[in-house]
């Protein structure tokens, strides 16, 4: 039998926390340390019976684990991943990879240049429904993919805004919410090229926005729409559609539409509406329904981490992936703050 790949977690808040349990029921990894200052990481380290740390170089100096997974606040993800790559140490880094692009492109040289393994936990393409997705539009059910629509309407109370920084600029629906959608779309339609964005904060007067609206344009022609809210109470969005988090109650609705030219598809229910023979308007629509096995994606992501680390098989989402889909989050912030189309 393979030995399981020795994890340590630097970063013990609430997505830590996460990425620790799916370490300890994953078979392919166990977890070696926890590294964090704070004295509930220690508690927390002394309950699953694993080393604690303070700092990276602490644990560095002590013994180096197979592999460490960064869920630090996104200021110092670039930090914390230059010494994992500096220590020869692959790294999983929770997204956002960086708070910007040149940081972001400064720990993706760097990882090349060394040679080591970096991963972005934009967890979500290893859902298998997207999986599932992926393979239906790549075996060409839909024909030409024409355009794409994703809805985030959801509304956050007003607690949620008791802390401060979120209430300031770099927090809001784009950066903390939107960055997952984007890099869906990226992953089932290909490079976006062009963005065009409006924003509004005229529900909240936060410094803040609290609706975008996005027009992006694909290297392959397509186009996509996102309407983005965290101010409107409705059932369509991803975390209230598929249930991948049980802390949001889920509903029967859609959240992203994918049209072809012989086909449309929903997410995350995958239903496939087409005309059995000619395609027309005036023809009747059928919908099948693609089967697809549901399975939790942060298991996994560590499990196919276990794999990069193992050199069994490439990162699903690499370090130049979440630089990507970081680019175009940037240039919607741009769009909407000069109203100019602008490249990526």
């Amino acid at each position: 039998m393979t030995e399981p790949v020795r994890l340590a977690v630097i970063g013990a808040g609430l997505i830590g926390k996460r990425h620790v349990e799916h370490i300890t029921i994953e078979a392919s990894a166990e977890l070696f340390a926890i590294v964090d200052p704070s004295d509930n990481s220690r508690i927390m380290a002394a309950e699953y019976g694993v080393k604690w740390f303070p700092t990276f170089a602490e644990m560095a100096a002590a013994g180096k684990p197979d592999g460490v997974v960064i869920s630090t606040p996104n200021q110092v993800h670039v930090l914390n991943g230059l010494e994992a790559i500096a220590g020869g140490v692959p790294a999983l880094v929770e997204k956002p990879i960086a708070v910007d692009v040149p940081e972001a492109q400064k720990l993706v040289d760097a990882a090349d240049k060394a040679g080591i393994p970096l991963l972005v936990g934009h967890h979500r393409r290893h859902n298998p429904m997207i999986q599932k997705a992926k393979e239906t539009i790549d075996a060409g059910r839909l024909g030409k993919i024409v355009s794409v629509h994703a809805m985030c309407w959801f509304f956050k109370p007003d607690d949620y805004f008791d802390v401060e920084w979120r209430r300031n600029k770099g927090a809001g629906p784009v950066f903390l919410n939107l960055i997952h959608d984007v890099d869906l779309l990226r992953y089932l339609c290909g490079d976006v090229v062009s963005v065009q964005a409006q924003e509004s904060s005229d529900n909240r007067f936060y410094e803040v926005e609290d609706t975008a609206v996005i027009l992006l344009r694909f290297k392959s022609g397509v186009l996509g729409t996102i309407n983005s809210s965290d101010t409107i109470v409705a059932p369509w969005s991803w975390e209230i559609t598929t249930g991948e988090n049980p802390t949001y109650p889920r509903t029967d609705e859609s959240c992203y539409f994918i049209g072809g030219t012989h086909g449309s598809l929903t997410v995350p229910y995958l239903d496939l509406w087409h005309n059995k023979a000619r395609r027309s308007w005036s023809e009747p629509i059928h919908r099948d329904r693609v089967p697809f096995q549901d399975q939790d994606p942060l298991t996994l992501q560590i499990r196919q981490f276990a794999n990069v680390i193992r050199g069994k098989e490439p990162p699903l989402v690499s370090g130049r992936e979440g630089l990507q889909t970081l680019k175009v989050i940037e240039a919607v912030k741009q769009a909407a703050a000069t109203g100019m189309a602008i490249n990526v």
